[in-house]
């Protein structure tokens, strides 16, 4: 398994329906990318003040490294990347990404 790891730091911008929305379109990813097997999306609740500024984030569990990398060249996730991209603080380096192996 591969836990594919998402922080964001949002455009102050973001509307909390925006956010959802974001969320609801990268769950939705497991309807149509083979290989992923859950899908967890959310804020930060840790009270240690270590986040950076990355607020919020979403893990992907796939089943291998496989599948993770049919799930990064998928059209799909593409779509959706580029989306939240456009609703991150400084583009792609409002993103933080860490692929972990379970």
């Amino acid at each position: 398994m591969i836990l594919h790891c998402v922080f964001v730091r949002f455009k102050s911008a973001a509307t909390t329906s925006e956010k959802q929305a974001i969320y609801e379109a990268i769950s939705a990813l497991k309807d149509v990318i083979p290989g992923i097997v859950e899908v967890k999306c959310g804020q930060n609740v840790s009270s240690e003040g270590l986040n950076g500024g990355f607020l919020d984030g979403f893990i992907i569990k796939l089943e291998s490294i496989e599948a993770r990398d049919e799930y990064l060249a998928h059209p799909q996730h593409i779509d959706v990347g580029e989306r939240l991209i456009g609703l991150t603080d400084g583009g792609a380096a409002g993103l933080l990404v860490f692929d972990m192996a379970e």
